[in-house]
């Protein structure tokens, strides 16, 4: 079998031809390959961080469906919970801390949603500890904790790491999600919290790179010498094209596979 060129060879693609989104010189200077045009409406488009905010929630929905019995009510609570802190409360601290995004949603606003959505999980924990039991507590706790001290690298920056994100935005959902429904923790969510951890790894190993080239690299140069001779340039669009399709199909990836799974349970 012959080798395959490489995703970003001159081979792949003739002459002229285009990469889909990221072959538009405006794309390449978004801070992210879903991220909208700066202002208005659309700031807050790029804020909720689309693709990876589904990702997340997509473990919510697979740690329910691992109970024997899944209530769809608490469901949609635990799925309402961790857009609020998640999808909106840690990505508006996340936005306070540097402006990674660049928009222009004043820092008062960003401070008054990350509190309201904040307090609106931990209004949602408080309804399900009534619901459920004590054993919610310790992840209505830990739960703020992370998504302060993460996004705005609180404790000299300890807690802003690869490891520390996988077990928050991979791990803790599953388990969160399964004792909402239960009151309790089971082996099967562990494993799968394991799973979760192992993919957010992933992600976060293919988004920190991406980054680095979108936000910080100015200007890329270089080539890559093949044993048979030929030179392969490389630049920003090159680089940044396998590391985004592959974000690309794991948030699709996740989304589907969650979604076939309440599906399943559900009806």
């Amino acid at each position: 079998m012959h080798d395959e060129p490489a995703p970003w060879s001159s081979q792949h693609q003739p002459a002229g031809a285009t990469a889909g989104p990221l072959a538009d010189p405006q794309n390449l200077r978004r801070p992210s390959f879903y991220a909208a045009r700066p202002g208005g409406w659309r700031d807050w488009w790029t804020l909720l961080h689309p693709p990876y905010t589904a990702w997340h929630l997509s473990y919510v929905v697979v740690g329910a469906c691992l109970a024997t019995q899944v209530s769809t009510s608490r469901l949609v609570a635990t799925l309402l919970a961790f857009f609020l802190a998640v999808g909106i409360g840690a990505h508006a601290l996340d936005e306070l801390h540097g402006r990674p995004l660049g928009t222009r949603i004043s820092s008062s606003v960003l401070v008054t949603l990350s509190v309201l959505s904040l307090c609106g999980a931990l209004a949602l924990g408080v309804i399900g500890v009534w619901r459920v039991g004590w054993a919610l507590i310790p992840f209505m706790v830990l739960g703020p904790l992370l998504a302060v001290g993460y996004n705005l690298e609180l404790f000299g920056g300890w807690l802003h790491t690869d490891v520390v994100f996988a077990l928050a935005w991979g791990s803790f959902p599953v388990l969160v999600a399964y004792v909402a429904q239960t009151g309790d923790l089971a082996p099967a969510p562990v494993i799968a919290a394991a799973a979760a951890f192992f993919v957010s790894a992933a992600q976060r190993h293919l988004s920190t790179p991406a980054r680095l080239l979108r936000r910080r690299a100015v200007m890329i140069e270089g080539t890559v010498s093949l044993r048979d001779g030929q030179t392969l340039s490389v630049d920003k669009e090159r680089l940044l094209l396998p590391l985004e399709r592959a974000l690309q199909a794991l948030s699709w990836g996740m989304v589907l596979l969650a979604s076939a799974w309440a599906v399943a349970r559900l009806t």
